[in-house]
């Protein structure tokens, strides 16, 4: 259906139609001239753009299975049909790949759109091309087909179909978009890692120091989460994102840390999250736990990597100092506010050394015995706790050594929350 101010062409339509028709010889098929006119024309498809125009002109029209070659898609619209719908449909269902979004992609050779920017150039109009039409409809196609939908923004499953392939069908590639799946752990145990770590010596390829194992520590958080995700998804990896991390001797207690848990080329998607909580509980059991599960958007991968100084945290630090504590000194304690703390030497060569303000919300104070605090620390995130107490050699100010004037070191360390929008 067409919407005209007339039941004849525009004259400017039909200007430059004839040109085209003129450019072309005549030999155009009605998509590839009703594409030029999409933003002067309302109508279901360039298709019926194309048919209305070459009507109008009482031209004969030059369908794509026709005889004639069209100029600009060398009758490539022909071949999107109902067995290259059927061809594509059935590749799918060989793979097992399980989907219910889907985008198509395609490539066509370069002589098309060559030929393509010269008529658009020729006629100075700016509108989708070619292979945006041909990515709607065999997307409409396959649609139609399989009871999928498009998505543009989401999709599981890319399909790329290769029009520059020399036979009877296109090729064909599949890329499978990553699964994402949210939640919390808890680590029980001190002296593991949240990430794998690769040896420093041999970088990962496996050497004397690492036992040939490739890994400064043989277990990390991720390597006890991951492979339950992996075997039930039959993906190809898995990659670990952390609201923060916590250090290799520190504990994750109360509800968590968040993370997100990528899983790349899921060749399965409906994923039984509460059963994969209790398997991996059970094999990780003693050493970490997981919790809420639920499955999320890539968006949140990022939300979760750059969350630090969005997030509040809570500690609980048991800490050595060089002098018994008195009543004036826990109160010193508690006035710790805004810190200044430039990058800790311990890991500055890993991190930009820069100074950074954070916030100190609150802090309690427990004397167990002399010269032994008990501190539980509620603070924005970013801040490093071992640091806050023992001054860094003044590279953190205030700190709890800089307040005592004493010496003072952070000897056990918790983290109890992780507060993320």
């Amino acid at each position: 259906m067409i919407t005209m101010s007339n039941n004849d062409l525009d004259a400017q339509i039909r200007e430059k139609a004839l040109k085209i028709l003129d450019l072309t010889s005549g030999n155009i098929c009605p998509r590839c001239l009703g594409r030029n006119f999409s933003c002067d024309m309302e109508a279901s498809d360039n298709l019926v753009r194309g048919e209305y125009i070459l009507k109008h002109l009482n031209h004969e029209s030059c369908d794509c299975i026709a005889d004639v070659k069209c100029f600009i898609c060398d009758n490539l619209f022909g071949k999107i049909d109902n067995n290259l719908t059927q061809f594509i449909s059935s590749k799918l269902n060989d793979s097992n790949i399980e989907f219910k979004t889907f985008l198509v992609g395609s490539r066509v050779d370069k002589d098309i759109i060559r030929r393509e920017q010269e008529i658009r150039e020729e006629i100075d109009v700016d509108v989708e091309n070619i292979k945006k039409e041909i990515n709607r409809e065999i997307g409409k196609a396959l649609s139609m087909k399989m009871g999928k939908e498009v998505d543009f923004e989401t999709s599981h499953l890319v399909i790329l179909v290769d029009f520059t392939k020399k036979g009877d069908k296109p090729g064909l590639e599949f890329q499978i978009n990553p699964l994402f799946i949210e939640g919390r752990y808890r680590k029980l145990v001190r002296g593991i890692p949240q990430t794998k770590w690769p040896c420093r010596e041999c970088k990962g390829k496996g050497c004397e120091r690492c036992n040939f194992t490739g890994k400064m520590y043989q277990e990390s958080v991720e390597e006890l989460i991951s492979p339950e995700f992996l075997r039930e998804s039959r993906g190809s990896e898995t990659k670990f994102h952390g609201a923060g991390r916590e250090d290799i001797d520190v504990k994750m207690l109360g509800t968590g840390r968040p993370f997100v848990l990528e899983i790349k080329e899921p060749l399965r998607r409906s994923l039984d999250l509460k059963g994969l909580e209790d398997k991996v509980n059970q094999s990780a059991e003693g050493k970490v736990e997981i919790s809420g599960l639920k499955f999320t958007g890539k968006e949140r991968r990022k939300q979760i990597k750059t969350s630090s100084t969005d997030t509040y945290k809570i500690y609980r630090a048991l800490v050595k100092v060089e002098k018994d504590v008195t009543p004036e000194d826990m109160g010193l304690i508690k006035s710790l506010k805004l810190i200044e703390q430039r990058t800790p030497q311990r890991v500055v060569h890993r991190r930009a050394d820069i100074i950074r303000k954070r916030e100190v919300r609150n802090i309690e104070v427990k004397k167990l015995d002399d010269g032994c605090l008990e501190l539980v620390i509620e603070c924005q995130g970013g801040l490093y706790i071992k640091e806050l107490i023992s001054g860094d050699d003044n590279r953190t100010q205030p700190s709890v050594s800089s307040l005592l004037e004493t010496t003072a070191q952070c000897v056990q360390l918790d983290v109890l929350d992780v507060h993320i929008a």
